[in-house]
């Protein structure tokens, strides 16, 4: 077995009680989109691969903190010493860990090498299209959140981990602007089909919520 198929398990088993939105299959498509995009533009594909499979190591720690720790921040500390236990050269390990630190959302950091934008990149795909309505239902179902808050005015002034934080709320406040914010050619390439998919999912969601259809 070499060393990434053993770190791969070890992470593996640490996603063992991972809620469904950042679960092992999460990691697993984000793993196969980064490949994906890494194989376009030329990226390192050994960084994006070991980037994709720890990015988010440290996402229960911000769920159980209701997002008071950064999983980003903290993931690529954990990331490092991970790494470092397994062997990997340091330039590696730097790499990885910038990646990390610069994949999220609402992160402090920017992604600056070609790597860190194929991880982020992946990560917001995963969160748009088909899969990525699924997983804002799933979310708010998690967190006891309601069906449907469209009633609200102004939904964008809601307020996360609340009964307002609907899958519709993700969509006005994050989703609806992710496919603006990618870096790679193939990253926005792919987020323009995702990104029609969801308009045309939640404008029917909202209508018939509505009684309009």
């Amino acid at each position: 077995m070499n060393t990434i198929n053993e770190l791969t398990d070890d992470v593996r088993n640490r996603f063992y009680a991972a809620a469904g939105c950042h679960d092992w299959d999460h990691v697993t498509r984000v793993r196969n989109l980064c490949l994906r995009i890494a194989e376009k533009e030329g990226a390192d594909t050994t960084v994006v691969d070991l980037a994709a499979l720890l990015h988010d190591i440290a996402r229960t720690e911000q769920d159980a903190s209701k997002g008071n720790t950064c999983h980003a921040i903290l993931g690529a500390v954990i990331a490092g010493q991970l790494l470092t236990t397994y062997a990997f050269d340091k330039d590696t390990i730097a790499q990885v860990v910038h990646c990390i630190e610069s994949h999220r959302f609402r992160g402090v950091k920017d992604p600056m090498s070609k790597e860190a934008k194929v991880l982020f990149d992946a990560d917001k795909l995963d969160s748009i299209g088909a899969v990525g309505i699924g997983r804002a239902f799933w979310f708010a179902g998690h967190i006891g959140a309601k069906l449907h808050n469209g009633e609200h005015t102004g939904v964008e002034h809601t307020k996360a981990y609340t009964k307002d934080d609907t899958a519709y709320r993700e969509f006005i406040v994050k989703l609806r602007k992710v496919k603006d914010l990618l870096f790679t050619a193939e990253g926005r390439r792919l987020a323009e089909e995702r990104h029609g998919y969801m308009v045309s999912f939640f404008d029917r969601f909202c209508r018939e919520s509505e009684g309009a259809l």
